[in-house]
């Protein structure tokens, strides 16, 4: 410290000061508030100098790829538009009163640590208007401080949610504030530099609302689409994310194969995570890529759902899609017997129907997420894939809003109809389907079997049904279940065609 260096025309003092709010100042011996309105009426004495500088934000937002360069510029600029300062400071005033020098500079690098007045910046804060205090040179030569360069300081509080407890401080040496006249003349010829602070003040409360609109869109990008972000781009978050009821598309994905291996790797969790992470980040991927929200995680399972925050008529088609891409890189990854993947599988279930979607929880926790009953039921089909031993399974409203354009057009999907289930835990039956990819659709023979028995079944001729569905079961694990179903069981009297199941 106190060493020059030389680079071209421009000569470099390397300082050690530092700077911290203090309440060891001397009272003012004048003290006004400018309101926003008064300094709006007040006109600039160097107005074409005040518009120079004013000129140069442009390419200081534009340069500016940090808090810390903005806030440098900022404090820069502001001592270039008023010619009296020697000193400014950007401050923060925390809840609990703890004062912070976030970015300060002075005309006079050898003029030694600047201590910002504590007091000043917690009167304006509390008044919400610009505060100006002015002190005797008498007064400052004692010893309430080593920032003796200083009779006069002013601070302009930041507006806005996003810079709550920011102010601007600016000081400056008259060296002849002694008469009330000094005062009231010296006051006069502040208004103009207060007003300019304010304006840079504005300007940088606006970008700062800027960067926290843009820190908040980060922590949501992980769990919308970009198609989902642009609902928050001219609304506000908290009405987007606000619970309302809507009908929603719900995918359930469930990992197999995690129970068996969380034993086998006791020894090894952290790497057993992250081939977790790594299997459940196929599903969120895709959930994501076909326009849905990621809405929870529960252990080696997680769910998303489509049409929330943004009403879609697509959100079963693309619920469905999204279901198929995860069957298929699963598929994939599987045929490589090297991959660390290659022994997880998951099971799928997808139900439409109406629900509360947006910003749920409690008063000390909340996530976005959806609740209601169709969750319960994609979260239901999703563990009967396990007793069915078919990968996708989806109730009977998201075939009829996704079968028109999924299976008709672009016929790169198969819906068949397994039967009419009572989940465990639910008291109302459901229309169960198999969606499968169309190249994997089953034989005609397959299907139409699987039909004439499942019209038998439901009419309680199981004997019958065992005809049609027995010479299929190593082809069918539709056909498998059902079989298997009948063999340990007899035909209630009665019966409703409903298969109640036992377990989840």
């Amino acid at each position: 410290a106190g060493e020059q260096f030389v680079n071209g025309d421009t000569t470099f003092l390397l300082t050690d000061n530092s700077a911290l709010a203090t309440l060891e100042m001397p009272s003012p011996i004048s003290q006004r508030g400018f309101s926003t309105e008064y300094l709006r009426r007040v006109r600039y004495r160097d107005a074409d100098h005040r518009i120079d500088i004013l000129n140069r934000l442009p390419e200081i937002i534009s340069s500016s790829n940090n808090e810390l360069v903005l806030h440098g510029q900022m404090v820069n600029l502001l001592l270039s538009g008023i010619r009296s300062a020697t000193a400014v400071a950007i401050c923060r005033q925390y809840d609990g009163g703890e004062m912070e020098v976030v970015k300060w500079d002075q005309r006079n690098l050898a003029g030694g640590d600047f201590q910002p007045c504590a007091r000043l910046i917690r009167q304006s804060l509390e008044r919400r208007e610009s505060t100006l205090h002015m002190w005797r040179e008498s007064d400052v030569a004692c010893d309430f401080t080593v920032d003796m360069l200083n009779d006069w300081a002013f601070v302009c509080p930041l507006s806005g949610p996003s810079s709550k407890g920011w102010v601007i401080y600016v000081a400056g040496m008259n060296r002849s504030l002694n008469e009330a006249s000094d005062f009231e003349n010296k006051e006069i010829d502040l208004q103009g530099d207060v007003k300019f602070a304010e304006l840079i003040g504005a300007t940088l409360a606006n970008l700062r609302r800027v960067q926290n609109l843009e820190q908040r869109q980060s922590v949501f990008r992980p769990f919308f689409s970009p198609v989902v972000m642009e609902a928050f781009v001219d609304r506000d978050p908290e009405e987007v994310l606000k619970p309302r009821q809507c009908e929603i598309s719900v995918l359930f994905c469930d990992l197999r194969g995690f129970s068996a291996k969380s034993e086998q790797m006791s020894d090894q969790l952290a790497e057993l995570l992250d081939r977790v992470s790594q299997a459940l980040g196929i599903m969120t991927k895709s959930v994501l890529d076909f326009g849905g929200v990621i809405g929870d995680f529960h252990g080696d399972s997680a769910m998303g759902f489509w049409g929330w925050p943004l009403e879609k008529m697509d959100a079963a088609e693309n619920a469905c899609l999204a279901a198929l891409k995860i069957q298929s890189e699963l598929a994939a990854i599987a045929a490589e017997p090297e991959h660390r993947l290659h022994d997880f599988h998951m099971g799928i279930g997808v139900a439409t129907g109406n629900a509360v979607a947006g910003k749920i929880g409690t008063s000390h926790q909340v996530k976005v997420t959806a609740f209601g009953p169709v969750v319960n039921l994609a979260a239901r089909l999703e563990g009967m894939t396990r007793l069915l031993n078919i990968p996708i399974l989806i109730d009977k409203y998201t075939v009829e809003r996704a079968s028109s354009v999924l299976a008709d057009q672009k016929r790169i999907a198969h819906f068949r109809k397994l039967g009419k289930f009572r989940p465990y835990g639910l008291s109302i039956a459901t229309d169960v389907y198999q969606l499968q990819p169309a190249e994997k659709k089953p034989s005609i023979s397959v299907i139409e079997n699987y039909e004439r028995g499942l019209k038998e079944f439901r009419s309680g001729q199981w004997s019958d049904a065992l005809k049609f569905l027995d010479p299929y079961q190593d082809q069918d694990s539709a056909a498998r279940f059902l079989t298997e179903y009948i063999c340990v069981r007899q035909a209630p009297k009665n019966f409703d065609g409903i298969i109640d199941l036992a377990s989840k």
